[in-house]
């Protein structure tokens, strides 16, 4: 399942709507800073203003082969002839109003300082002459608009099936290598990225919080972690497999980090502070008989152009918004629980659910809420 740019983007003047709401969102930047241009490489920041285009080729880099200028009044992208030519005809910016500055490849690019001169610039990285703003955009691009919105429902559910299939493809014998490309293919096979692909067999899962694969062969437990890309935005899921019976303390582990987990869903409500958040997930790790797991490995937060725009620590006074995308990860060693969910006005939605998976219901005062539970093949 892979949907076409202008079949998720729902057409141009759509896109036209978003991309002038975020312009405005730059320029208001930029007054407050008192800076005349702004100038944006990262490539986060550049498929947030662009409304999912891609700038990068490595796709481990933080920083984008291309890059955009805002003055006032103008527009600019600026980028060599090597990266034009798609960037007009697939990513379309040409016609959402980016004007092209093209420099042959072999040549230095001196367009910045062209069109900068005598103005005083503001950037997402360190560039000479530039005010540095880059600890602003996390939190400008962890709240996320409608259309941002579908996309990753649109995204998570690609994210969803292709974690489905590659953990039901796992066999014992296999090395965590071989799991990782199933992941891979799979991701990739449906047009998402799999930026993240950690993997982790038997007693790896209870020694490492982020494990990169190696070539140990699987034999009874295997951990699949993803975190996904597709229009710049980054989805997040983690799925666990046992050939066997559960162990005891596998079960209870299992049955504990739902609970935390759950505590953490239904608590991020629109205008809770997200240090009560945590003090509440923290006090579930406590009730659960787990006091200090919380402290071996972070938590999550806010998800948008990045994994996580930021971590939640027990001191940030921010508050949760309607239309923001969080991912938890609450982790016990050996277990975790992570899902991506979207927060709505009346409840919140659970992006990457996947139908058929089993379940731990967790019984609220208001309701229950259905956490994943270890798929166990016996």
């Amino acid at each position: 399942m892979s949907l076409g740019h202008d079949q998720v983007m729902k057409g141009k003047e759509v896109i036209m709507t978003e991309c002038e709401s975020k312009n405005k969102k730059l320029r208001d930047l930029m007054e407050r800073h008192e800076i005349d241009a702004l100038l944006l490489r990262q490539v986060a920041n550049f498929a947030w203003a662009t409304c999912g285009a891609a700038s990068y080729v490595n796709t481990a880099a933080t920083d984008g082969a291309s890059s955009l200028l805002i003055t006032a009044s103008r527009r600019y992208l600026i980028t060599d002839n090597i990266e034009a030519t798609r960037l007009r005809r697939e990513e379309n910016l040409e016609e959402l109003g980016w004007e092209f500055h093209i420099t042959p490849w072999y040549e230095t690019n001196q367009t910045i300082g062209e069109l900068t001169r005598s103005l005083r610039l503001g950037a997402d990285h360190s560039h000479p002459g530039a005010a540095d703003l880059s600890r602003e955009f996390p939190r400008i691009r962890a709240a996320l608009c409608t259309e941002e919105d579908d996309r990753f429902r649109t995204l998570s559910g690609i994210c969803a099936e292709a974690m489905d299939r590659a953990i039901h493809s796992v066999r014992p014998g296999m090395s965590e290598y071989q799991i990782a490309g199933i992941l891979e293919k799979e991701v990739q096979s449906r047009g998402v990225q799999p930026i993240v692909n950690l993997i982790a067999t038997d007693e790896r899962i209870f020694h490492f919080r982020h494990p990169l694969p190696t070539d140990k062969p699987l034999d009874r437990y295997a951990m699949l972690i993803l975190c996904g890309r597709k229009w710049g935005l980054v989805c997040s899921i983690t799925r666990l497999i046992y050939f066997g019976r559960l162990t005891d303390e596998l079960r209870l582990k299992a049955s504990a980090v739902a609970r935390i987990d759950a505590q953490f869903i239904t608590a991020t409500r629109p205008g809770r502070k997200l240090r009560d958040i945590f003090r509440q997930a923290t006090q579930a790790y406590r009730e659960q008989g787990f006091a200090d797991e919380w402290q071996l490995h972070h938590q999550g937060g806010p998800a948008g152009y990045e994994p996580r725009e930021f971590l939640v620590t027990p001191a940030l006074d921010d508050k949760v918004s309607v239309g923001q995308v969080f991912a938890w990860n609450p982790s016990i060693t050996g277990v975790k629980s992570e899902d991506t969910i979207l927060v709505g006005p009346e409840e919140n939605e659970i992006l990457t659910c996947i139908p058929g998976w089993p379940v731990e219901k967790i019984h609220l005062d208001d309701g229950h809420i259905e956490r994943p539970a270890i798929l166990e093949i016996t």
